[in-house]
Parts: structure tokens; sequence; C-alpha cells
């Protein structure tokens, strides 16, 4: 059974996330996604947005971009007690390391039909052989950020 935590600040992390997807599709053409990690106090320690493309690098995912500059922040490759808030739910090695961040919570706006990996299509992050537990919240400001990436892949494949 999956434990949900919901909190007064969901929305407003996830707004944030959101303006940082919309930063990688106006300033990069990245497709739209954010995320921001939020430790236990309300402070933000790392964010980041999709930088395939820009980077070359496939694993250059928004919540790895934004683990990775919390571990710096926090000068540990654990982020104990911290919430991940996400635009686009996680695939699979987005899920998993988040596992191994020992992330306390993940809040995601849109469910992924293709490759979603806490729910949607695998569910990652309810197999009980792992050793952490993440929390999971989804479907925060979902329209809003569904709209957005339907819009950006409309725009690439010239439909309206």
């Amino acid at each position: 059974m999956r434990q949900e935590i919901v909190t007064d600040t969901d929305d407003c992390w996830m707004r944030h996330a959101l303006a940082l997807a919309d930063h990688a599709q106006r300033e990069y053409d990245e497709i739209p996604v954010g995320a921001v990690v939020v430790d236990a106090h309300g402070r933000v320690v790392g964010e980041g947005w999709n930088r395939n493309i820009t980077e070359h690098d496939p694993s250059a995912h928004a919540e790895i971009v934004a683990m990775r500059a919390a571990g710096a922040q926090l000068g540990n490759h654990r982020l104990l007690g911290c919430t991940l808030y996400v635009t686009l739910e996680p695939c699979a090695m987005c899920a998993m390391a988040m596992v191994h961040a020992r992330i306390a919570r993940v809040v995601y706006a849109a469910a992924d039909p293709k490759t979603g990996a806490v729910g949607s299509v695998f569910d990652l992050l309810a197999d009980p052989r792992h050793n952490h537990r993440v929390a999971v919240r989804g479907g925060v400001l979902a329209e809003q950020a569904g709209a957005r990436l339907t819009a950006y892949f409309r725009s690439k494949r010239g439909k309206r």
C-alpha cells in the first residue's frame, strides 16, 4: 500500500517546477519538464530541467539534474528528508535514482502513459524488495503540465 503525504505547499512547489519547464522550452527548446528538490525545512536545494538535447546526454532528465544539484548543495549523495517535485511522472532511470538517493517523497504532475515508472507503466517505487521507500503523490497540476507537453510535441510535429 502506498503512503501518500499531502502538504499545502505541493501546489506552490509544482508551480516552481512548471516555471522551470517553461524555461527549458523557451530558452533551450527542450522538452518542458522541470524539477525541484526541497529539503525537510522547505528550502530549495536543487532544481533542473530537461537537458538531454542541449547536453547530448540521455541521462540529463530534469529529476537527475535537480538531484545532482541537491547532492552538490548538501554535500551528500543521500538526499534524506527531501521531496522532489517534477512536472512529468518519472521514468525507470529517475525512479531508481530516487531510491538510491533516499528521496523521501516524489510529487509529480502529469502521468506518462508511455514510460512512467511510478504507476502508469511500471511501479518501481512500490517494489517491496527495495531497501528504501519513496512516498508518492501524483496528479498535482497535471492538466497544466500535460497541456505544456502536448503543445510542445504538437509544435514539433507541425500539428495544431
